[in-house]
């Protein structure tokens, strides 16, 4: 149990890809804060999960796009457990929708802005001062859109993700003296209900068939790798956007 007596926060932990880092990092022994937007229902089923595999893990409702918010979690965090928090993985964020830039509102590229890039400021300013002197992990979720510019209707999505890796570059040169790593995950094509809602059947195949390894990945094998960049298994890695994508695109 490689996070043993460690405290994380899991933003947007409640289902999908944050449903299973939640309880792998609780499987490995770590303390778990899930974070939940508005579906208490998902994030119940989270904790269900996690206590029945013998974690300890309580949910926190929240806006990460709202600073009060986002100060009220991590003050809610270092109550329920030691005052601390050790791991922090921001996994909100989202497509939303997909519109072509010639019909796009202001105000929805905005909005893209806010959910992806502004919350993983506004959580990283807010988590500082709760990490012991030891130091300890943060990592974000970016995505193979930053990469690649993403599909068709997703350019403000692939640039608020491109914002999101480009920052964990400079926390981690800004932290890493405090002793703060500081990474990011750049998923491709994860078999989840993102996908489900915005990627079309005949899409979704054509993409796995070009993979080299044939197939879409799993939320699970990307809690694998948070888990590993939130242990001192990775203790000398900072800075770096990790692709996770079966060999589709190489950085």
């Amino acid at each position: 149990m490689k996070l043993q007596n460690k405290v994380a926060v899991v933003t947007g932990g409640a289902r999908d890809i944050g449903r299973q880092v939640s309880l792998k990092l609780a499987k490995e022994g770590a303390k778990v804060v899930v974070n939940y937007f508005d579906n208490e229902a998902d994030a119940d089923e989270t904790l269900k999960m996690i206590k029945d595999a013998g974690g300890e893990a309580v949910s926190v409702q929240g806006d990460m796009t709202k600073a009060d918010d986002v100060k009220r979690l991590f003050q809610q965090a270092a109550s329920a457990f030691t005052g601390k928090v050790d791991i922090m993985v921001h996994v909100v964020g989202g497509l939303v929708a997909r519109h072509q830039v010639v019909e796009m509102e202001e105000k929805f590229w905005d909005f893209l802005m806010e959910v992806n890039a502004k919350s993983a400021f506004l959580v990283t300013r807010e988590v500082i001062p709760y990490f012991p002197e030891s130091g300890g992990s943060i990592i974000y979720f970016s995505s193979q859109a930053a990469r690649d510019g993403g599909g068709p209707g997703a350019s403000a999505y692939a640039a608020s993700k491109g914002a999101v890796m480009t920052f964990a570059r400079s926390m981690a040169k800004e932290l890493g003296p405090k002793n703060i790593r500081v990474n990011a995950v750049a998923p491709g094509m994860i078999a989840t209900s993102f996908h489900d809602r915005f990627t079309k059947d005949e899409v979704r195949e054509r993409v796995a068939a070009g993979t080299p390894l044939r197939r879409e990945g799993k939320a699970e094998e990307v809690a694998d790798l948070i888990a590993y960049l939130a242990s001192d298994e990775s203790s000398f890695l900072t800075g770096l956007n990790v692709d996770i994508n079966g060999g589709l695109y190489f950085s």
